[in-house]
């Protein structure tokens, strides 16, 4: 008898089950892995016609693939067409979905990395800076010191030293090639809860020369009374006897010495780009090397140098040019400020190496020191701080003859760090 449906030849037979070891026939194992779920009640559909036509499916009751007859060709594996590795709708590759992840944990160890990079950083930078400053200037070698008063005195001197300039630099910053360092600008810079104040001391003010202790020899040299230049002091025994010198004809103690050189301080204009200056006239030194057209202008290195050098090419000689250095430095002070500098490392190392190196100090001078002395020019030059001339009454021969009754004045205010009143030209 046969019991294949009706309407299927033998060559259908030949075709359907080659190879297997089961009577069923291969297309109906493989349609069953299609359907999926409990079918309704009764037989199965026909399936379309194949040919000549094609066999009943078996009829899924348990909705896993499995006759009522429980037969079970072991092919029936779950796949459903389309979706590759076996797994169901609603699964990824990895079986069940993986968990949301933790920002708060995230955000956490992000921000912990961040500043622990930030402080290895700053410190590192600290060590570094301070690893940089020429603490040469022993203020303890300084004999029959005032007391100090309220607020701090920084004495800044810009000297003409040439120390470590090629024979091309010299040419190019119109410096000469004089041996030995002299002063070429000296202020006094007072710091306090009342603002600060800035006072150029000209280089020509007649001062009287006292009793000091030599220092490199140890020696001390008694006062004779002898009077000369500001300049001379420093020119005969350095820093030490510029500040015992300072001291004594002003009566003002002095917390901190800053001096920088011609090299350094051009360095330190082309590191940060430049300073924009309002020039008041124009000028034109050949001394200097200054050829500068009047107003707004970009200064390089070299034509900043030219610019608070210059003494000959204005009506007021000495007392003008200590007025441009004064601008110039606190124009200086707020570029270095700025956030394009202090947030651009390509800029702010440059800047500071340039500064660290070429600045000589005193032996307790700190970064913190240093930072608070360009802060305070900073606000010189934004209108919240006072800058002048130390007050002057006249002229001894080519000196000039500061005014006695004003200076002690203005001593006693910045002591007492009160506002300060005196004006100076």
């Amino acid at each position: 008898m046969n019991d294949w449906p009706e309407g299927w030849s033998g060559d259908n037979r030949g075709r359907y089950g080659r190879g297997s070891g089961s009577a069923q026939p291969e297309s109906a194992r493989v349609m069953r892995q299609v359907r999926r779920g409990a079918p309704p009640p009764g037989p199965g559909p026909s399936a379309p016609p194949h040919g000549g036509g094609v066999p009943q499916q078996p009829s899924y009751v348990d909705g896993q693939g499995h006759g009522g007859d429980g037969y079970d060709s072991g092919y029936n594996t779950g796949q459903v067409y389309g979706s590759p590795g076996g797994h169901g709708p609603g699964q990824g590759r990895g079986g069940p979905g993986r968990p949301a992840p933790d920002w708060r944990r995230r955000i956490k160890w992000t921000a912990i990395t961040v500043v622990t990079a930030l402080v290895v950083t700053t410190v590192g930078t600290y060590f570094w800076a301070d690893s940089k400053l020429n603490r040469e200037v022993d203020l303890s070698k300084v004999i029959e010191r005032p007391e100090a008063g309220e607020g701090t005195n920084y004495l800044i001197v810009g000297s003409d030293s040439r120390e470590g300039m090629t024979d091309d630099q010299k040419k190019d910053l119109h410096t000469g090639s004089a041996e030995g360092k002299r002063t070429d600008s000296m202020m006094i810079l007072h710091t306090g809860d009342n603002g600060s104040t800035l006072i150029s001391l000209p280089r020509d003010s007649d001062v009287e020369i006292p009793s000091f202790v030599g220092s490199d020899s140890g020696k001390t040299y008694p006062g004779t009374g002898r009077h000369t230049k500001l300049n001379a002091a420093y020119a005969e025994d350095g820093p030490e006897l510029l500040v015992r010198t300072v001291e004594h004809n002003t009566g003002l103690r002095l917390d901190h010495y800053v001096e920088i050189g011609f090299a350094g301080f051009a360095n330190i204009v082309d590191a940060v780009g430049g300073v924009e200056m309002d020039i008041p006239q124009d000028i034109k030194d050949k001394k200097s090397g200054a050829d500068l057209k009047k107003g707004k202008q970009t200064l390089n290195g070299e034509e900043a140098l030219a610019f608070v050098r210059t003494r000959y090419a204005l009506a007021g000689s000495d007392l003008d040019r200590t007025k441009n250095q004064q601008k110039f430095l606190s124009a200086l002070a707020s570029q270095v400020a700025t956030p394009s500098t202090v947030l651009n490392p390509f800029k702010l190392y440059p800047t500071m190496g340039a500064g660290l190196d070429s600045l000589i100090v005193d032996k307790d001078m700190g970064l913190f020191d240093l930072a608070s002395m360009f802060w305070a020019m900073k606000s010189v030059s934004g209108g919240e701080g006072t800058s002048m001339n130390m007050p002057i009454s006249g002229s001894v021969g080519s000196n000039l003859k500061w005014d006695d009754a004003k200076v002690k004045q203005l001593v006693q205010e910045l002591k007492n760090d009160e506002k300060v009143t005196v004006s100076g030209k």
